[in-house]
Parts: structure tokens; C-alpha cells; sequence
């Protein structure tokens, strides 16, 4: 009988363990402890999974902007300020300046097309990726990658070899970049003395280039690459130069005097 009783008397150890794990005291993982790498690596997977499950829905940058600088009413459109100003006070001036007899001869914005030439791809083919980053940033819009047509060996550019990348902006997105342009770029450049009244090629078109594109505030310059310069042509369906420089004068376009 007494080994019969020496042989049940484990079974309530096991009990008690089991109660004991189900009261929730945490057991102590067997092994050293977890370095700090290891510690910081688990709380950004922790944060992931936690901003993954409550964040918001990811927007477009231009949507996010306006969201921020415009509060719109139900059912209220988007209207660009530059937009609104040609409606309410340029094409107004104009029809008083030059007696148009019919308010469809008026000028106004065509497109706005961005070029980038990135001769450093002859190098380094991974350029052209960067730059087409930056200049999506800049317009709002995806830019087309533009190739050479022919090869030139003097100055190492192959067939079809990436050398820059261009943008045609219309619409809304022209109006934003053009406002964006006067505004906010422009007085950026340094030493920067008006853009000239020359650069029109005589069919309303109007052409100007920037040295430096970090001139825009989407660009942050600490996470640039290289600096690149831009030509920007601006097309209107003026007919003449003064018509379209009285065009771009109403939207406060700083020319030289």
C-alpha cells in the first residue's frame, strides 16, 4: 500500500503547474536575452502591423495638399486659384485691352509641357530614375522617360539610351503648377531679377529655364542625388507676343522691366 501511495502522490504537482500556467504568470523563455536590436526590430514590426490595421487610406500628394489648404462644401468642386483668377479678372482685362469683338478670341493656357535633360545616365544608367522621382514630385504627374534616336560615339549615348524625361500638363494640374511656379518657386532662385520678355517665340509661346530644381518645395534637398535643370515652356493660343505676355502679366508672371 505505501508504494501505491508513493506512486499517486506527483499527480497534484501537475495540477498545480497547470493552474498556475492558466492563472497568466508569463514563463521565461529559455536562452540569453533579446539584444536591443532585436528589441527594436519587434517594436517596428509591432508598430507596422498597428498602423497597417487603423491608418487611413493613402492619397495622392496633390490630394492631400488641397485637403489640407482648402476646405471644400458638400458637393463643391475643386477650382485652382490661378483658374479662378483668369476667369474673374484676366480674361476681363484682356477684352478691355485689345476690344476682342468676340469673347472666344480671348487667350488663354494651352498646355505647359517640363523637360529634364539628364546627360549623367551616359555614366550611370540609374540617374534617369531619380530624376524621373523628382519631376513627378514637382508636376503631380508621371513623366515619359525620352531615349536617343540615334547613336553618337564621341559622346557615349547608344540606341535608345535614357537621356531625360519630359511632363504635358493640362487643365487643373497646369493651373496648380503655374501658380506654384509664380508663387513659390521663382523667388526662390537666387538672385533672381524677373524672367525675360524675350523668350517668346512669336506664336504666344513662351519658354524660360530653371538652373536649379531644388527651387520647389516638394524636393527635399537632403534626399536628392543631383542637382538638375528644367526648361518649362508655357503655351497659350495668343497670337501675337504682347497678347501673350498681357496674358501671363495677369497671373502676375514677374518679367523683367
Amino acid at each position: 500500500m505505501s508504494d501505491d501511495k508513493e506512486k499517486k502522490e506527483p499527480k497534484p504537482k501537475k495540477a498545480k503547474a497547470a493552474a498556475d500556467g492558466a492563472g497568466g504568470e508569463a514563463k521565461t523563455p529559455k536562452g540569453p536575452p533579446p539584444t536591443k536590436a532585436e528589441e527594436k526590430r519587434a517594436e517596428k514590426k509591432s508598430k507596422g502591423k498597428g498602423e497597417a490595421a487603423a491608418g487611413p487610406a493613402t492619397t495622392t500628394q496633390s490630394e492631400a495638399t488641397r485637403a489640407k489648404a482648402v476646405t471644400l462644401a458638400a458637393g463643391e468642386k475643386y477650382v485652382p486659384r490661378a483658374k479662378k483668377r483668369y476667369d474673374d479678372v484676366v480674361r476681363k482685362q484682356l477684352l478691355d485691352k485689345f476690344a476682342y469683338k468676340n469673347p472666344m478670341q480671348v487667350p488663354k493656357l494651352d498646355k505647359i509641357v517640363i523637360n529634364m535633360g539628364v546627360g549623367e545616365t551616359t555614366a550611370d544608367t540609374k540617374k534617369i530614375q531619380s530624376a524621373v522621382r523628382d519631376l513627378t514630385m514637382i508636376s503631380g504627374q508621371k513623366p515619359i522617360v525620352t531615349k536617343a534616336r540615334i547613336a553618337i560615339s564621341n559622346f557615349k549615348v547608344r540606341e535608345n539610351m535614357p537621356l531625360g524625361c519630359k511632363v504635358t500638363l493640362r487643365r487643373d494640374r497646369m493651373y496648380d503648377f503655374l501658380d506654384r511656379l509664380i508663387t513659390v518657386a521663382l523667388p526662390r532662385v537666387r538672385d533672381f531679377r524677373g524672367v525675360s520678355a524675350k523668350s517668346f517665340d512669336g506664336r504666344g509661346n513662351f519658354s524660360m529655364g530653371l538652373k536649379e530644381h531644388i527651387v520647389f518645395p516638394e524636393i527635399d534637398y537632403d534626399k536628392i542625388e543631383t542637382v538638375w535643370g528644367m526648361d518649362i515652356t508655357i503655351c497659350t493660343t495668343a497670337k501675337t507676343n504682347e497678347e501673350a505676355q498681357a496674358l501671363l502679366s495677369g497671373f502676375q508672371m514677374p518679367f523683367q522691366k
